[in-house]
């Protein structure tokens, strides 16, 4: 089964519905739903989507939402390899440069995002949920 990597904003498209990128995001999600791809996340992830959700939900609603969440997506651990790389690394964007530092420590190939801009300097296949969706025609 294909992992890929997806960044926050795409878990963000999909739990607050962001138009139009939810759309693509769904169906992204879905393929994870219906075990057709393992879609990947860093722990650090939760943090940040709990604290944006908790801005338009209740503290509990927003916990809610994320054990749902957790049930389609693998949870990678950031190691303090990953953020000493990340720290060395060209990224400008420190969060981006964990996610990215993750995905290579974990062997992942491909990290979905809104932010391609900020992944120039990826040592990965970097493309937005449309794209990779296209990709696959779907």
């Amino acid at each position: 089964m294909e992992r890929i990597f997806v960044d926050t904003d795409v878990c963000l498209d999909l739990l607050t519905g962001r138009q139009p990128h939810n759309i693509f995001a769904a169906q992204l999600f879905s393929l994870a739903d219906l075990k057709q791809l393992e879609l990947c996340v860093s722990s650090l992830a939760f943090s940040n989507l709990n604290y944006i959700l908790s801005r338009q939900y209740s503290q509990a609603e927003s916990r809610k939402i994320l054990l749902k969440f957790k049930t389609l997506v693998t949870v990678l651990a950031v190691s303090e390899k990953t953020v000493e790389l990340a720290l060395l690394s060209d990224f400008k964007d420190f969060e981006d440069g964990l996610q990215h530092q993750t995905a290579l420590e974990f062997g992942i190939e491909a990290i979905i995002t809104r932010n391609l801009k900020d992944y120039k300097r990826a040592d990965t296949i970097v493309m937005t949920a449309e794209q990779y969706l296209l990709s696959r025609n779907l």
